[in-house]
């Protein structure tokens, strides 16, 4: 099974989401697929520079991956931002959002359980 990596970012108590418009639509931890030799790590970081122009520390992640399809897991991982400001490239919308504004939003269903464990930890 192929892993996607999710990344959220955090600064000062706040963590960045993006919209991803269309049918099946929802706020999602901004990332993409792990590619052949690359660890999730890289990835996280190589996506968050490609998506969002920003270079980033990768942390912790927030538990075990989630089934997105038959093919692909998501696992989400914290991260800080050591250079930039985030660009919006792919996303139809950037936020920030304090820990009590993360239920307030529609969430992609793999993302949703890695909201519940990020609240704990902002």
């Amino acid at each position: 099974m192929q892993v996607v990596v999710g990344v959220a970012v955090v600064r000062d108590g706040l963590v960045l989401a993006a919209y991803r418009p269309g049918a099946e639509g929802g706020w999602e931890f901004p990332g993409g697929k792990v590619e052949p030799g690359e660890t999730e790590e890289e990835a996280a970081v190589r996506e968050i520079r490609e998506e969002l122009d920003l270079e980033i520390k990768v942390g912790a992640s927030l538990g075990p991956a989630v089934a997105i399809s038959e093919r692909y897991q998501l696992r989400v991982y914290l991260a800080s931002i050591v250079a930039g400001e985030p660009v919006l490239r792919e996303h139809a919308e950037l936020r920030w959002f304090g820990a009590a504004e993360l239920t307030e939003v529609g969430w992609l269903v793999p993302d949703r359980p890695f909201v519940r464990e990020l609240r704990e930890r902002l």
